[in-house]
């Protein structure tokens, strides 16, 4: 309801582990991978909002013969842009000579993306430009078969500036400082280290030149160049790779931060950041789709094995907690089920919220992504329902007329639907006053199911984060409904610090909860506590990120969430509404966990960051906030 946040990136890795030639003749089609990297792709499309890439290794081929094919894209539609492009190029054959399409020694000659190796990224830029340059996947090219690196992910690292001086410091000159080129260099250098001892190896054995290059494809250790090149990252990631012989590999943070799934049989290896689209696009079973080991790469050889190798010791489990709430698809089993529960764990607050009051209430929900939890919050009111009228027949005792029995029997409550987004309707408008004014109409209100002055109007969201659109556009077209009450229902706790592992939450002065918590302490007459934090930060600047505190707690630590939930409905409700009573309903980090049990990185709410970069990240933040820089706190 409140202001979208931006969603991750996605990564997908497809390896044919058969020829070519053995798909054109089950499966009809030359295509085969290709098409499977097609539904992928498009099943993780919510996680490419800026952009999409897709590379492809082609085995085996003649010196002089094009093995690498790379596409990316920032069209609006950036998926199909790609594949409208690729496929051209068959319907090109197809055009001249279809007979060709049968042909893979052919295809592999003269058309692209005709390899067995296929590496697909769908992009949301936490920083940098939407220019095409910016997409992944990234290609450090060499004319040494091994030493070409094509790399994509899901991450970021808090630690750039560091990582960025150990190359310049190992004599390297990076084009820029990002966390994806800086990634990129680093492997790339261990790469070419691992490539010249191995050279050196065999040369000093007797080989020639061209054995030595099968030798090197042969024996190229990838979980040594991994764990050389990844000793000082500090940051969340599940990062894929494949290199121009045809090794690939996907390596995930020790702490789980960033998902990622694979599975195996004896024709393909897949690996995606989302679980259901694998089962859906092989018609699997679920037990047969593995995530990857924390801290471990799911590692690819050329010539087909597959295992997985710890790179990094695990550390305590801390996977997002917003892939269960909200990014992930809600296909998936586990997250299903979770949604729902988070949204039951809210009906104790919600039955407060609204005296009991079940008679004049109306349920709903806001936007669409909230449903699942929606449907959560009505299996707990069922529950809670049942055992009312459990009470009130028991308390009839003798006096079971048949007609008090169907009155009570008959009674529920209204769960209905209010909003109705109208997805034709489009807010292009850029100035924020009509903006505002468009946004209140993308979606039409089902009139006539509350009562005017009456009822209480309980809307379930997913998440709440700046609160900017409940304030200026959801909240007002709520309220044209005339309801007593509104209540809205976040099934997230109150996000309070920003993330620094992938999501574009990083400024500090945007969350509603912040600001919800400075006014009250300006308005206790706290100020110094503001102070404080920034002088306790501006202090720790110069340390290592390992000896660092996150201050920032400081600023909450004076109140009670239901102090700052109170806080943030006054800031949110709009001018205007004075006859209708507005109360905004958390997530409890207790029930956050209760919910997503094998989920527990919760440090948009808690503050607790599962690496030391989080909370040099978070200082930052406030420091730029404090100093009225709109600037990002980490690279």
């Amino acid at each position: 309801m409140s202001d979208a946040i931006k969603h991750e990136c996605g990564i997908a890795l497809v390896r044919l582990l058969k020829p070519l030639d053995y798909y054109i003749k089950k499966y009809g089609t030359a295509t085969y991978g290709l098409d499977k990297m097609y539904l992928l792709m498009e099943k993780q499309h919510n996680r490419g909002q800026d952009g999409a890439g897709i590379a492809n290794i082609k085995f085996d081929v003649d010196p002089g013969e094009r093995y690498i094919s790379r596409y990316r894209s920032n069209d609006q539609q950036p998926i199909k842009d790609i594949f409208t492009k690729i496929h051209a190029k068959f319907e090109e054959v197809n055009k001249d000579n279809p007979d060709l399409l049968r042909d893979a020694d052919w295809l592999k000659r003269n058309v692209a993306f005709t390899g067995e190796l296929f590496l697909g990224h769908l992009r949301y830029g936490t920083f940098g430009g939407n220019s095409i340059e910016h997409c992944h996947p990234f290609l450090r090219q060499n004319n040494w078969m091994t030493k070409n690196l094509i790399l994509a992910g899901n991450f970021n690292l808090t630690n750039v500036d560091e990582l960025f001086d150990v190359l310049v410091n190992i004599g390297q000159h990076p084009k820029e400082k990002s966390d994806t080129v800086t990634i990129l260099e680093k492997i790339g250098h261990f790469l070419d280290e691992e490539n010249q001892q191995l050279f050196d190896k065999y040369k000093a054995l007797g080989y020639d030149y061209q054995k030595i290059t099968e030798l090197i494809v042969e024996n190229l250790d990838i979980q040594n160049i991994l764990k050389n090149s990844s000793v000082d990252w500090d940051g969340g990631y599940a990062m894929a790779g494949i290199l121009g012989h045809g090794d690939a590999f996907v390596f995930r943070d020790p702490n789980g931060i960033r998902p990622a799934y694979w599975y195996e049989d004896d024709e393909i290896a897949v690996v995606t950041s989302e679980r259901p689209v694998i089962q859906t696009v092989f018609n699997v079973p679920l037990e047969s789709i593995k995530e990857v080991t924390p801290g471990s790469a799911l590692i690819i050889k050329k010539n087909g094995e597959v295992s997985e190798k710890e790179i990094l010791a695990p550390l305590e489990r801390k996977a997002c907690s917003f892939e269960r709430i909200y990014f992930s698809r809600g296909s998936d089993k586990d997250i299903y089920n979770e949604r729902k529960e988070l949204g039951n764990k809210l009906v104790p607050q919600i039955l407060d919220s609204i005296n009991q009051d079940l008679r004049n209430s109306v349920f709903t929900f806001i936007p669409n992504t909230a449903e699942t939890a929606f449907y959560g919050m009505v299996k707990g009111i069922d529950a809670h329902l049942n055992q009312v009228k459990i009470n009130e027949i028991q308390a009839l005792g003798d006096n079971k007329t048949p007609e008090a029995l169907r009155e009570i029997l008959e009674f529920t409550y209204r769960a209905e639907k209010i909003a109705i987004k109208d997805a034709k309707l489009r807010t292009f408008i850029t100035q924020d006053d009509d903006r505002d004014d468009f946004v209140a109409h993308v979606y039409d209100l089902t009139y006539g199911t509350v009562n005017e002055g009456k009822d209480n109007l309980v809307v379930v969201d997913d998440s709440i984060v700046r609160g900017t659109t409940l304030r200026t556009s959801i909240l007002r077209m709520l309220g044209r409904m005339k309801p007593k009450k509104i209540v809205v229902v976040s099934s997230a706790p109150q996000i309070r610090y920003p993330d620094c592992y992938g999501i574009d939450m990083s400024k500090m002065g945007d969350f509603i909860a912040f600001q919800a918590a400075i006014a009250l302490l300006k308005e206790n007459g706290q100020q110094s506590v503001i102070d404080d934090v920034y002088n306790q930060s501006i202090a720790q600047a110069n340390l290592p990120k390992e000896e660092m505190r996150n201050f920032v707690k400081d600023i909450y630590a004076p109140f009670t969430p239901d102090e700052i939930s109170a806080k943030i409905a006054e800031i949110l409700k709009p001018e205007g509404m004075d006859n209708v009573e507005v109360e905004i309903i958390y997530q409890t980090l207790e029930g956050l966990h209760a919910s997503c049990p094998e989920n527990l990185g919760d440090w948009y709410f808690s503050g607790d960051y599962p690496t030391p970069g989080g909370n040099k990240a978070v200082n930052q933040a406030f420091i730029n906030y404090y100093e009225g820089k709109n600037v990002r706190a980490y690279c």
